[in-house]
């Protein structure tokens, strides 16, 4: 109990919590709004004809108050919450043309179990807004940069268009980071690790010499680092909805993609070499299809189409929907995911409130049923899904199976639903293989599928795009066409990779931003429709979009014009008073202060430890599996490798970071929740990995001092990178002695490595 005690001490508090840190709704902006958009709006939003049960779900009195037939909500409560019961059929039946998948229900349940928060109203849009008047859809414009009064702090174009919102709030920038914080801040940021002592002290020198020369030259130094690629890589995926396995697919099974770890491999790849945004996103959509020029790059295009079959697909058996379900999954990826617009619920009806009719989402569906795609065996299982191809490759080397591999394959006995574990050497030659999509040998157009059943077939529609972008995308005001022999994708990406399109630059440069300052200049990364968020600073959004064309779409440039401006470079220090003015930092007169993501606290704990392997991780665990992960038990292994390179299955994530606001991988995920509550810190105290970096990082330590107050001077600089204060230094002290009088020194020494690996300083950027 004392050891507990003192390390409750040790770990302590943020000294401020922001109100992003307390009143978090990302949940509900990613996971619980889309639905109710595509789902329930219909009947319960202010557009409706008739307004079902007095129930409004489109802003949050309505939600919070409920309707005729009682509260919604039992905060904390999911199995006495009326939604929850709706959902599920138990008694009432919404939506009531079919349930919801289970993975919705789910998020319904944990939103719930968060206490259903929902953001307060804000101006509500107007549901006829047409195409010509949604922001979003007009045309990318370069606006002239502000003039500002204070102008002298600006560094860059970037800076003036911040300050002239922040003058116009009339508010100013706080004073600059110290070169301590900013030099955590980058090293997060650009590669996902904190700073070694040795690399802290070199720039807080530098930087007293040299002032900005010093930045620049850390962010080129950053930028060209292998790691840089494995950070941004990660926040890729997510809105790749990359995973390992299918998920539940609805009758208990989730059967294993051991090639999907080639498109993460691709991704990390072509991060590092500053692939082009644009040929990034053609090669994803119609890699098989481009003209190559080498067999190395026909491979790398290949596995670039993986970003199209990555798709959770719901079981085959008994399912009439089963084609049109992926289809929906591969629109949704590129609407939601590129173009940050969603259309899924056009599959059923005309978008109520954007400008998607039916006919486009079939225009669209047409490319895709005109697209095989290729996932594999499924584990098998053919009531989960019919086996497919896999595309072979030529180049990549063979990866042999892990040591000591013995492959089992298990499947369920249709019959009687028993498992039989089959022994078999499946894995042969190890032939390179890997995910992705092909033409059709016959592409044709889509016919509408009335109420969104695949029965239930009305006229083709030609295949197409958004009409809604035609006019900003195309200057002669005409779609490209079509080949008759090709299913339509490699237009589809030459379409949404032009430079006119008004979404696909405004979406990629948000992302970014989002992902350096915490909060995007489009609060609603996934979503630039109508319900989407507006931008709070749309001539800085066009003038960052226009900068990102016109540097050939190079992420990396325009990562590093951002954090070389000093709009980036302000410090988090801020106190409640500034908070009341810029809530969130909305008007960006302070950086955010934020908690690790779960990856970045992953990492940064092995490399205290001194137990990180920063080589990339050959392959995946499951390369060699093709099984149902439901029937083999926990599948993840340790490793010392970054985070990245985990197995990422679905309803198995990896169980170092599951505490820690994982998304489902099932959908994009443009901004994942970032919440900060007490099991986090419980979970830090007993998980296996935690307390195993700890007895690591104890052991390095004893082995270069033996000296007591040495050691913890070293535990101290190891894991925050400075000295301990003298209050901290007698807690350490009678926290050692207390655990050392129960077991061992060893024991002691653990325990405050251990502390101090799960303190709010090392969890937090700054």
């Amino acid at each position: 109990m004392i050891r507990f005690l003192l390390l409750a001490t040790l770990i302590g508090t943020p000294s401020l919590l922001l109100a992003s840190e307390t009143e978090d709704f990302s949940f509900f902006e990613n996971r619980i709004r889309p639905v109710l958009v595509a789902h329930c709006y219909e009947c319960h939003a202010e557009a409706a004809k008739e307004i079902g049960g007095s129930l409004r779900l489109d802003h949050a009195q309505g939600i919070q108050q409920g309707g005729q037939t009682g509260a919604l909500l039992a905060a904390g409560k999911p199995a006495d919450s009326l939604l929850i019961q709706a959902l599920r059929y138990d008694g009432l039946e919404m939506p009531p043309d079919q349930p919801l998948g289970e993975t919705i229900i789910r998020d319904f349940e944990t939103w719930v179990e968060q206490g259903g928060l929902v953001p307060p109203d804000q101006v509500a849009p107007q549901a006829d807004d047409s195409q010509t008047e949604l922001w979003s859809l007009q045309p990318i414009h370069d606006p002239d940069v502000p003039d500002v009064m204070n102008s002298k702090w600006p560094r860059d174009s970037i800076d003036r268009f911040a300050l002239a919102k922040m003058e116009d709030m009339g508010i100013s920038p706080v004073a600059d980071a110290d070169p301590v914080m900013l030099v955590r801040r980058l090293y997060f940021d650009l590669i996902g690790l904190p700073p070694s002592p040795a690399q802290q002290s070199e720039f807080v020198a530098q930087f007293e010499l040299r002032g900005h020369t010093a930045v620049r030259k850390l962010v080129d130094q950053l930028l060209s680092q292998t790691q840089f690629g494995e950070r941004w890589g990660r926040r890729w995926l997510d809105v790749a909805r990359y995973a390992e396995s299918n998920g539940n697919d609805g009758l208990g099974r989730n059967p294993t993609f051991p090639h999907a770890w080639r498109y993460r491999d691709y991704v990390i790849d072509a991060i590092n070499a500053d692939l082009p945004y644009d040929e990034f996103i053609r090669e994803q959509i119609a890699g098989d299809l481009m003209e190559s020029e080498s067999a190395e790059v026909r491979d790398r295009r290949l596995i670039a189409t993986g970003f199209l079959a990555m798709t959770a697909k719901p079981a085959k058996a008994m399912n009439d929907n089963f084609d049109m379900d992926v289809v929906a999954d591969q629109i949704d990826v590129i609407t939601r995911g590129i173009m940050g617009l969603s259309v899924s619920c056009a599959r059923c009806h005309d978008h109520k409130f954007d400008p998607v009719p039916m006919q486009d989402y079939y225009a669209l569906a047409g490319i895709f049923t005109s697209t095989e795609t290729m996932w594999g065996v499924a584990g098998h299982e053919k009531l989960t899904a019919p086996p497919t191809d896999l595309h072979v490759l030529k180049t990549p080397a063979t990866i042999p199976p892990p040591e000591g591999f013995v492959e089992t394959v298990i499947v369920l006995e249709s019959a009687t639903g028993i498992p039989k574990k089959l022994p078999a050497s499946k894995w042969k030659s190890g032939t390179p293989l890997a995910m992705g999509v092909r033409d059709k040998k016959e592409p044709a157009d889509a016919k509408i599928n009335i109420k969104g059943e695949a029965k239930k077939l009305g006229d083709p529609v030609p295949r197409g795009f958004l009409s809604a972008c035609n006019l900003a995308a195309q200057p002669e005001n005409q779609p490209p066409a079509i080949n008759p022999k090709q299913s339509g994708r490699l237009q589809l990406a030459n379409w949404i990779t032009h430079p006119n399109h008004p979404l696909t630059a405004r979406v990629i440069v948000n992302r970014i931003w989002q992902h350096l300052f915490q909060r995007g200049l489009v609060g609603t990364p996934d979503d630039f429709g109508v319900y989407g968020q507006r931008p709070s600073h749309p001539q800085l959004l066009d003038h960052l979009a226009t900068r990102f064309i016109a540097d050939s779409w190079s992420i990396k440039q325009l990562v590093r014009a951002i954090v070389l401006s000093r709009t980036y470079q302000l410090s988090s220090d801020v106190d409640s008073a500034r908070i009341a003015t810029d809530p969130e930092s909305r008007w960006l007169s302070y950086h955010s202060r934020r908690r690790l993501d779960a990856e970045a606290l992953r990492d940064s704990m092995l490399q205290a430890s001194g137990q990180l392997d920063r080589t990339p991780a050959q392959g995946s665990i499951i390369r060699h599996r093709d099984i149902l992960v439901n029937l083999a038990g926990n599948l993840h292994q340790s490793s010392r490798h970054r985070s990245v390179y985990l197995c990422f299955l679905r309803s198995s994530p990896p169980p170092e970071l599951a505490a820690f606001d994982l998304p489902s991988f099932t959908t994009v995920t443009g901004k994942r929740q970032s919440s900060t509550v007490p099991g986090q810190t419980l979970h830090l105290l007993n998980n296996p990995f935690a307390v195993q970096q700890a007895e690591a990082f104890a052991k390095s330590i004893a082995a270069s001092t033996s000296d007591d107050a040495e050691q913890i001077q070293l535990a101290y600089h190891r894991a925050l990178n400075r000295e301990p204060l003298a209050t901290e230094f007698q807690q350490a002290t009678e926290l050692i002695a207390s655990v050392a009088a129960e077991s061992n020194h060893h024991q002691a020494l653990a325990a405050l490595c251990q502390a101090l690996l799960i303190c709010n300083e090392f969890r937090y950027v700054d």
